[in-house]
This record gives structure tokens, C-alpha cells and sequence, in this order.
């Protein structure tokens, strides 16, 4: 399944170096998996002033509001390139997925190698990533779809999160999927994993087939999976 494998990386102001290490000056909105993701949104607020027209000319400072960056990222994921424009490099690719096992959120036992003859997503998120946040419908929309075919699943890894603060975001926004919160700092090791959000496309042979950096949709997905699937019939030369 070596055929199956995507090794371009983009540069998409993730935080992201050819050699997969995150660069220091980024300004992405994508959390670094550093300690307390909230200190860097608050940093990152956006602040103006506007000038009164009353006889002091106080200034009046404004702090916008989260959702202004938040409807800034819905636009940046309606309008930026395609996922597979965006793959990138990573120790993963190319090797068998390492392993992901445990209980999930519901207590149902997970293991990634169960899996093998399916498309896995593995999506590694946080709860307080704006740009988590914005895919997070795209996601549901792709495994809703899967579902029915059989053919694809998703797996999300919740980085640096409370399982409770997992559980509450997935009963307001949806999703029925495994979602694993324990040892997740060691699994995005394994998966090389320098920001989030970030997703790994793993083959039905279980080999990593592409590392996707930044917010994805659905469409990413299915384009993604189509043009792999592409690749290895046009090596193999089996048509579908």
C-alpha cells in the first residue's frame, strides 16, 4: 500500500516546517501543544478603539469578541485550498498507524488495528480550538455519510482536555464516533503530531496514508480518499 501514500507538505501558516516542526513566530490560530491553549486565545483577542464625541474624547476600547475570529475561520475554510494541497511530511506517513487503544468517552473499547479494512481518520482536536471548533460539522457530515457505506470511520484524540469539557462538546455539537481522552499526549507523539488540529488518513491496510494539517471538511476527505484510492488502482493497474 506504499502506492497509497501522500509526502507533500504546504506551507498554510499552521506553524508547520518541511521537517514537521512548528515554527516559532507562527500567528496561527491553531494551538501549539503547549500548556494552557486558553492563554493563547485570550492573547490572541482583537482589540480596537473608537473615539467618543463628547467634550473628553475618551477613548473607548472594545475587545471583540471570540466570534469574530470564529466567523474569520469559517471564511478561511470555505475559501483555502484543498486538504490534499495541504499534506504534509511526517515520520507516520508511509508506516503502519501506530496504535490507538483504550476505553473511548461512551467506555467502549477502541483499537485502531480493529479497523483494518476501513478508512480511519484519526483527528487529534481540542475543545477551546477555534479552528477544532469549525470543522467539527464537516467531521460529523463525513462520518454520518461513512456510516452508511461502511467503508470510513473517525477517531478523535482529545489533546490536553477534561474528559467532562469532551463530553459536553460532542453532546452540543454531535458526533458519533469513538473519542479517546486518556494517554493522548503520547499518541500524538507516536503520529507526530505539532498542532491542532490535525488529522492522519489512515488506509484500509492500516498504513498512514496522509497527515492533513489544519481544519478539513468533508469534501477534503472524500476528495482525499478518492485520489488514493486513484493512485493505487493506476499502480496496480486495477480499475474500480
Amino acid at each position: 500500500m506504499d502506492s497509497l501514500v501522500v509526502d507533500r507538505w504546504h506551507r498554510d501558516g499552521g506553524g508547520h516546517s518541511p521537517c514537521g516542526r512548528a515554527r516559532p513566530t507562527s500567528k496561527s490560530d491553531r494551538p501549539d501543544l503547549g500548556p494552557d491553549p486558553r492563554t493563547r486565545l485570550r492573547r490572541g483577542a482583537v482589540v480596537t478603539a473608537i473615539a467618543a464625541t463628547g467634550p473628553n474624547r475618551t477613548a473607548v476600547w472594545i475587545v471583540l469578541p471570540v466570534a469574530v475570529a470564529f466567523a474569520l475561520l469559517i471564511v478561511l475554510l470555505a475559501t483555502g485550498e484543498p486538504a490534499s494541497e495541504r499534506a504534509a511530511n511526517s515520520t507516520a506517513v508511509g508506516r503502519l498507524a501506530p496504535l490507538i487503544e483504550g476505553e473511548d468517552l461512551d467506555g467502549q473499547w477502541f483499537d485502531i488495528d480493529d479497523h483494518r479494512g476501513q478508512w480511519v481518520v484519526v483527528n487529534f482536536f481540542s475543545t477551546t480550538c477555534v479552528p477544532c471548533i469549525v470543522e467539527h460539522p464537516e467531521l460529523v457530515a463525513f462520518a454520518e455519510e461513512r456510516v452508511i457505506t461502511g467503508d470510513a470511520i473517525v477517531v478523535s484524540v482529545a489533546f490536553d482536555d477534561a474528559s467532562a469539557n469532551v463530553r459536553d462538546f460532542f453532546l452540543a455539537n454531535g458526533g458519533e464516533w469513538p473519542v479517546i481522552t486518556t494517554d493522548t499526549g503520547a499518541i500524538a507523539v507516536d503520529y507526530g503530531v505539532t498542532a491542532v488540529p490535525e488529522s492522519y488518513l489512515v488506509a484500509p491496510s492500516g498504513v498512514v496514508a496522509a497527515k492533513l494539517i489544519g481544519g478539513i471538511t468533508k469534501d477534503d476527505l472524500d476528495n482525499q480518499i478518492e485520489d488514493l484510492v486513484a493512485r493505487a488502482q493506476a499502480d496496480t493497474g486495477v480499475s474500480s
